[in-house]
């Protein structure tokens, strides 16, 4: 089995490594273009434009299924991914969790970045899904890009900010950005001063990694547990920043392949 993954830079690696720990057999394709960093800012139709670039370079590979590892463009890029693969390609969007969060019945807060915050997409799951609960929207711009520079510095300035603006007394923080799964744990500790005692966190790696294997045609199939990893379409490695967060120890080492013809 083969599952490809696409993101603007880093973030598809917390799904990479929830489906590295489940499946260590699967056969992994890193399709991204850091250089592009951040989408956050950019217009929708810049968005599925380069979405649409990291998903033909995954698909050239012939993958059983493709995750959008990336929140902003599971919002702007779905319906344009959707009509250009499927059926022949199963398409797995991310969405924010913000459905178990809210089940809990406390006031939750969803990080997300600018662009998907205060969007009509996420809106609509607040409106769906977010039943009684009292819910924050918090943009963390610059905080995606931080955590794909491996800026430290960054990374805690962008908490820091995002944390002053989530309200008291949250008691689940959605995590509505893949990039913010690699650093969850700074997270907390930012946000729990404030929080419930019971603060819990909801990222979609494991959601979307279920839907990812459920959607394959046949997953039992093995495969050899290689991993691809291309930048704007050509083959490269992981940068080292990459593997400095916790869950990616499992992927080392990328062995470079041509796209299938």
């Amino acid at each position: 089995m083969k599952i490809a993954l696409m993101d603007s830079g880093i973030g598809l690696l917390a799904a990479a490594g929830v489906l590295r720990t489940m499946r260590p057999d699967v056969d992994l394709v890193l399709s991204s273009n850091p250089a592009s960093m951040p989408w956050g800012p950019r217009t929708p139709e810049e968005i599925t434009e380069l979405a649409l670039g990291c998903a033909r370079a995954a698909a050239a590979h012939e993958p059983d299924a493709l995750i959008i590892a990336c929140n902003t463009a599971s919002v702007h890029a779905l319906a344009a991914l959707r009509a250009e693969l499927e059926p022949a390609l199963p398409v797995i969007a991310t969405v924010p969790a913000i459905k178990p969060a809210a089940a809990l019945g406390g006031p939750v807060a969803i990080w997300a970045t600018p662009a998907t915050t205060g969007s009509a997409y996420q809106r609509g799951l607040i409106r769906d899904f977010g039943g009684t609960a009292a819910v924050t929207e918090v943009a963390c711009p610059g905080l995606a890009d931080a955590v794909d520079h491996g800026d430290q510095a960054a990374i805690d300035a962008a908490v820091a900010d995002a944390a002053a603006r989530t309200p008291a007394g949250t008691a689940a923080l959605v995590l509505g950005c893949t990039h913010y799964e690699l650093v969850a744990e700074r997270i907390r500790a930012a946000v729990a001063p404030t929080a419930l005692p019971t603060l819990t966190l909801h990222g979609s790696a494991e959601p979307v990694v279920a839907q990812a294997l459920r959607r394959v045609a046949d997953p039992t199939r093995r495969g050899n547990g290689t991993l691809t990893v291309l930048h704007a379409g050509t083959p490269t490695t992981l940068p080292t920043v990459a593997l400095a967060y916790p869950g990616t120890a499992l992927l080392g080492a990328a062995p470079l392949t041509a796209p299938a013809a």
